[in-house]
């Protein structure tokens, strides 16, 4: 059967026909017809993108100033359309680059910095404009005044989709009331239906930026969302680096190679990576030698060098008999001093000998004598037997005592002929050339005999010969030859990546630290406890990251239902594709019981009053999408986001293992308050004596720390006892309306509004006693307030 795919062209014009077709696309073409990948794939999540792609943008711009962020949002309905106005107070745009920033698609400052920021590729904004005007058929309007112009630029342009290019619809300049900043006003077909993903975003950006001011206004709401600063401290500034050798590709590599104006490798390394000095960059050469050039088997040298001698002798012609005697003498002597040679060192030794020679006889020792010096020496000392006993002793060492001698010597012998048969007679191999050779000589042994000499053996052996290898001296290619040759350019890439070198700088990040992480929760978020930790910078692909979680517990926060999660990405709330993320999977994979939350199944979202927030900061945080929704599943990162989740995760249990004591404690304390009084009631009239005083005897059998007050002709005396079983430091203050005199030892008094404030803080172990004094003239109220102590172990009489 003639298939159809043969038939075609049989008339002829195909191939042109097809050719005529085909033309290049633009980027912006490309996203016109794949919005969705941008996460304009309805109108209710369209506006949430372009609300949260102008914000970021914001508070890129804003931070980058120095300047405090203060954001407006407004959401109106324009007819059949809504209309989006988002401001910000940044340092303003110049005339020349809003059409570009706003009207073409890759456009930005952002993407070739390795450092942290929210934006990166220069595609959000503009996508947003490109969303509008394809939805709309109308203009992005934008207004912006740089820091101390007097007046503002005022555009209104579309992304032309076929070039990529910003078309300016009108141009104009204009006042605004702003002394800086950056306001975008966008017409969009959307929808309020995602109303709580945005409320989401915007709640959730103010928790993770709590230097940000924002504001939301939304058609249905009756009062606009505003959410103030929790700080004034601005994220630490971040510094570009350069790219980690662990973090780079051989395509990369290779156009690197081509663009730096170093000539040689050390030079390249030092001058266009981080973290690569002097020292890491001649270890990564001696490692590329080893690759490109392989190391140089250094054999044993024998006991006896007298056929060494006599090698180097016969091999010298047409030199006096003193100077070649001396001279082949002392080539054998230096060789009998090493415990090892290899070729290059030989090489090296009998240069110095023969420059030495004509001090010493005044006679001159060329190069072909010298080549022939090192040629006789260097085939006396490898000859079959002594590369054989140098192997046998190698391997011996490596194998298990189940190897016999046998064995052992069979694998010697196997594997000197391969060193003796090689091309080179310097003895050099790479790493994965003696593999092989290893591999030949174990399969040759094995059909042979009845030995076996499994994967781990040879890997040993391999390891053992290799130790005693050497790095040789040659000198490296220069850049330029390594450019032009991509398995030189390989070499090199697996020589970085194979050397230890320090972790990338962190000073191209801005985590929000511990410190601000637990501000914004407590800024947003009603509960009892929080928490909050930062890991310390790791690497992933090069670039280095941060991880920093959060947990907020109790108080109004929702008891029914899952948890909370809110996933952050470089400061920006991820609200889309949370089953997607990695930062959800981890969440999910961690027992939450241990740590006292509710988990149906022991797997998947805990339930309880929590919210758990995660945010990964970093160069190049990996997405899953371009729309930048989750993070992808990256082992190293998930690793980091699982350790500072249980690190915050711990304080919470011990915590809510506390709050348990603490209310089992209060029902005991209950109990006994209501029963003690009924027994001294029972007592007295059993025994027919007076009511026994049982003030401070709940205190005492509960172990309870015990505040009581006395006042006798003027002297006020608070005692206070430590029942517990650990040593308690408590704030106690007297609030006294007459103004107090010869205050006790450690005491200070704060005059307020005609009442006087005496505090203390005194620490006291356990089973002692503190006594604090003051007095007071005439009559006087009191009123006393403890703290450092929990209520429930408390008892105050005063």
């Amino acid at each position: 059967m003639t298939s159809f795919q043969s038939t075609l062209g049989e008339d002829g014009g195909i191939a042109e026909e097809l050719a005529e077709n085909q033309r290049a696309i633009s980027i912006a073409e490309f996203f016109e017809k794949n919005k969705h990948m941008l996460g304009f794939d309805s109108g209710a999540r369209g506006l949430v993108t372009a609300v949260k792609e102008a914000v970021d943008n914001a508070l890129d711009a804003t931070e980058e100033a120095g300047i405090a962020p203060d954001i407006y949002v407004e959401i109106t309905e324009a007819g059949d359309y809504y209309k989006l106005v988002v401001e910000d107070n940044g340092p303003g745009i110049t005339k020349e680059q809003i059409p570009r920033v706003f009207g073409k698609l890759l456009y930005g400052s952002r993407f070739h910095a390795r450092e942290q920021s929210r934006g990166q590729q220069g595609i959000g904004i503009s996508a947003a404009v490109l969303y509008s005007q394809l939805t709309s058929g109308k203009p992005a309007k934008i207004t912006s005044r740089t820091q101390g112009s007097a007046d503002a630029q005022y555009f209104e342009l579309i992304v032309d989709t076929d070039t990529n290019e910003p078309e300016i619809r009108n141009e104009a300049t204009t006042s605004w009331d702003r002394p800086h900043g950056t306001r975008i006003e966008l017409e969009m077909e959307a929808n309020m239906r995602a109303r709580a993903q945005l409320h989401d975003y915007i709640k959730h950006t103010a928790v993770v930026n709590p230097h940000a001011r924002v504001e939301l206004r939304e058609p249905g709401l009756d009062e606009p969302l505003k959410f103030e600063r929790g700080t004034d401290q601005l994220p630490a500034e971040t510094e570009e680096i350069r790219p980690h050798p662990h973090g780079v590709e051989l395509g990369t590599l290779l156009k690197m190679l081509e663009a730096t104006e170093s000539y040689s490798v050390s030079g390249f390394l030092q001058g266009e990576f981080t973290r690569v000095g002097n020292k890491t960059a001649t270890k990564v050469c001696d490692r590329f030698r080893d690759n490109h050039f392989g190391r140089e088997m250094a054999w044993t040298t024998p006991d006896a060098t007298d056929d060494i001698e006599a090698a180097v002798a016969d091999a010298v012609a047409n030199k006096s008999a003193a100077a070649t005697e001396w001279f082949a003498a002392r080539v054998a002597e230096t060789v009998g001093d090493r415990e090892r040679l290899a070729h290059h060192d030989l090489v090296e030794l009998v240069d110095n000998l023969a420059d030495a020679v004509v001090e010493e006889h005044g006679e001159t020792f060329g190069d072909t004598v010298r080549e022939n010096a090192v040629e006789s020496a260097w085939a006396a000392l490898t000859d079959d037997e002594r590369l054989t006993a140098s192997l046998y002793e190698r391997i011996d060492a490596a194998t298990s005592t189940q190897k016999d001698d046998a064995t052992v010597q069979g694998i010697a012998e196997r594997l000197a002929e391969k060193f003796a048969d090689a091309e080179d007679p310097r003895h050099r191999a790479t790493r994965d050339t003696l593999a092989g050779y290893v591999d030949r000589s174990a399969d040759r042994l094995e059909d042979a005999t009845d030995a076996t000499f499994g994967d781990t053996a040879r890997e040993n052996v391999v390891e053992s010969v290799w130790s005693v290898m050497q790095t040789v001296p040659d000198d490296l290619p220069k850049v330029k030859d390594i450019a032009d040759d991509r398995d030189t350019a390989s070499d090199l890439l697996t020589a970085m990546r194979e050397t230890d070198i320090l972790a990338p700088p962190t000073d191209c990040l801005s985590p929000i630290t511990a410190e601000l992480v637990e501000a914004g929760l407590r800024k947003e978020f009603d509960a009892d406890f929080y928490a909050a930790a930062t890991r310390d910078a790791e690497v992933h692909g090069g670039d280095p990251f941060i991880v920093e979680a959060g947990i907020a517990y109790g108080g109004e926060l929702e008891s029914n239902g899952s948890v909370q999660v809110m996933r952050f990405a470089n400061r920006v709330p991820l609200v889309y594709q949370r089953g997607a993320c990695a930062i959800t999977d981890v969440v999910k994979g961690i027992g939450w019981r241990n740590y006292g939350l509710d988990q149906p199944g022991g797997s998947g979202l805990p339930s309880g009053p929590a919210v758990i927030t995660v945010h990964v900061a970093s160069t190049n945080v990996p997405f899953t999408s371009e729309s930048k929704d989750a993070v992808a599943n990256v082992p190293a990162i998930e690793d980091e986001i699982e350790l500072a989740i249980r690190e915050a995760a711990r304080e919470m249990k011990s915590y809510i293992n506390r709050r348990q004591s603490l209310q089992k404690r209060r029902e005991k304390q209950d109990v006994l308050g209501r029963i003690l009084p009924q027994m001294a009631d029972k007592l007295a009239a059993v025994t027919g004596q007076e009511r026994p005083n049982i003030d401070g005897a709940l205190g005492r059998i509960m172990n309870n720390v015990i505040v009581e007050r006395r006042v006798e002709d003027g002297t006020v005396t608070l005692t206070v006892q430590n029942h517990s079983d650990r040593k308690e430091t408590l704030d106690v203050t007297d609030i006294v309306s007459v103004e107090p005199t010869a205050v006790s030892d450690g005491g200070s008094v704060v005059d307020l509004d005609d009442e006087w404030f005496v505090q203390w803080s005194p620490s006291v172990s356990a089973g002692e006693t503190a006594t604090l004094t003051y007095e007071v003239g005439g009559d006087a109220t009191f009123d006393v307030d403890v703290d450092g102590v929990e209520d429930e172990k408390l008892t105050v009489n005063a």
